[in-house]
């Protein structure tokens, strides 16, 4: 995708050989035009796939599945990561270690937003060990519904979340995928290879 591709090059920072930051568009300030765009990506990519819930993980995946679920036309469930008084006690739940945390925390759906009839997009911002959506996925399979798809805005390559996902035969469409950070370089999958 074109468009995210020269504005991480413009406003994404690396930190690290493996840390990407890309809060002053993505997930922490939003670039709603932006964000329509690659809800559209996500849209026109998974169409035919008989998508009937789109799920997230709080907080950075909610304005990328409110824009692609606008586009099919779906609600859209995210998992909550704190417990409340006012979260249905009935629940699917897993246990995710956050990789940019470093810590374990508890992932939450309302056994009412999702159930064994549906077909689900999971979106997420980044996919690097591929934590997240192992859990995110064991909610699906909880809940007995079917894994019909996996949204990612970055996806890092020379991380093995992606190749594990797709050797596991899930459908994953990566809008954009990095193979190196590297002393401050980003390089995108086929620019060193001058394709």
């Amino acid at each position: 995708m074109e468009a995210l591709i020269e504005r991480i090059k413009k406003d994404g920072v690396v930190r690290q050989d493996d840390v990407l930051k890309v809060d002053s568009f993505l997930n922490h300030q939003v670039d709603v035009e932006l964000l329509d765009k690659i809800g559209k990506e996500f849209y026109e990519y998974f169409k035919n796939s008989g998508i009937t819930k789109i799920l997230t993980i709080e907080a950075s995946g909610i304005a990328i599945a409110m824009t692609t679920a606008r586009y099919f036309k779906l609600p859209f469930v995210f998992a909550k990561k704190t417990d409340s008084q006012n979260l249905d006690r009935e629940v699917y739940s897993e246990s995710v270690f956050s990789y940019t945390r470093k810590m374990d925390y508890r992932i939450r759906i309302s056994k009412n937003y999702l159930s064994a009839e549906d077909r689900v997009l999971i979106l997420d911002d980044f996919l690097a060990q591929g934590n997240a959506l192992v859990g995110l996925t064991d909610l699906v399979r909880q809940a007995g519904a079917k894994t019909a798809g996996i949204g990612v805005v970055i996806e890092k390559g020379f991380q093995n979340g992606g190749n594990m996902f797709r050797n596991m035969g899930y459908d994953i469409h990566s809008l954009v995928i990095v193979d190196s950070l590297t002393d401050g370089k980003i390089v995108f999958r086929g620019e060193k290879y001058g394709l």
